[in-house]
């Protein structure tokens, strides 16, 4: 056990001192401000548009989606032409998949714009909802919501990963004087009860309470952008009724049937408790049904009897 508590000592200060170089080299030829900074939001941008194109691509081939032809049901895009003109966007073409509950997805790969539609919508929304729920995914579309979200988390991705390099000779050093006494010592459990393995630990949840508290954030956007394509999708089609109703049925069909619960469901789940609000990135229905007939009853004409 000494031995092996040497080596992991020897390797994790090692490791540590490489880090250390690292950051040291990186802060000399650290440019001026402003040049670092727009070099720093160039990668930014970069990185978080591949990251983009690349995912969504990706989610297009898993969802085995097929394209839903003009000449196969003329009457969809009729609809989809003419609110895509009101909204201002070139039409996106249309795709047909099966998802685990009846939905609809914007997506924006490399070249034209996609909304993939669940096969149930066709038979469990009438012709008001389903032209709501396709004005909400043109409105996603329309402000570019996906690359915008994606840009976002690469920005917090890129600061937190920087944050952690900083620290890393740190976390190196404490990690391997915790270790490597603790095997020393005969008790390689036990390195967390070390003054070092304690101070690790402590960094691991300042690194984690801000992946957490950046985590949060991004939902947060999620949510505002739902709220923003619902009242756009209300003012493109003076309905908001109809979009609250929609939402209704897609909620009551990805309940289960026979009251008891699924072991796992593959998407978005509503929670009730706070950390699961605060994590979804989409509203719950009942807040998005009470904003769309917020709408509505602004939008309803009132008579004053004298």
């Amino acid at each position: 056990m000494v031995l092996i508590g040497l080596a992991v000592l020897v390797s994790y200060l090692l490791l540590s001192a490489l880090s250390a170089f690292a950051v040291v080299t990186l802060w000399r030829l650290r440019p001026d401000p402003v040049t670092g900074a727009l070099v720093g939001t160039a990668v930014v941008v970069v990185l978080g548009y591949v990251s983009f194109r690349v995912g969504t691509l990706q989610l297009l081939g898993r969802l085995e989606a097929r394209d839903l032809s003009r000449d196969e049901s003329p009457a969809v895009y009729r609809l989809l032409d003419r609110l895509s003109e009101e909204i201002g966007i070139d039409p996106p073409s249309l795709k047909l998949a099966r998802f685990t509950t009846p939905n609809a997805m914007a997506l924006d790969p490399l070249g034209r714009d996609v909304i993939v539609l669940d096969v149930a919508l066709f038979r469990l929304l009438d012709v008001d909802e389903f032209e709501a729920l396709l004005a909400h995914e043109l409105a996603h579309l329309e402000r570019k919501d996906g690359l915008s979200q994606s840009l976002v988390a690469s920005m917090g991705q890129t600061l937190v990963g920087i944050g952690y390099l900083f620290v890393s000779p740190v976390t190196f050093f404490a990690t391997g004087i915790a270790l490597g006494t603790a095997w020393i010592r005969g008790q390689p459990r036990e390195w967390h009860r070390t003054v070092p393995g304690r101070i690790r630990l402590a960094l691991d949840t300042v690194v984690g309470f801000l992946g957490f508290g950046f985590t949060v954030y991004i939902r947060t956007q999620s949510r505002k952008r739902e709220f923003a394509a619902d009242a756009r999708a209300a003012a493109v089609t003076g309905n908001p009724m109809a979009l609250a109703s929609a939402l209704r049925k897609l909620e009551r069909a990805a309940q289960p049937r026979w009251g008891m619960s699924p072991l796992w469901v593959y998407g978005e789940v509503e929670m009730d408790d706070p950390v699961s609000e605060m994590l979804s990135t989409h509203p719950s229905t009942d807040e998005r049904v009470e904003r769309l007939t917020a709408i509505a009853n602004r939008a309803a004409t009132r008579i004053e009897v004298q």
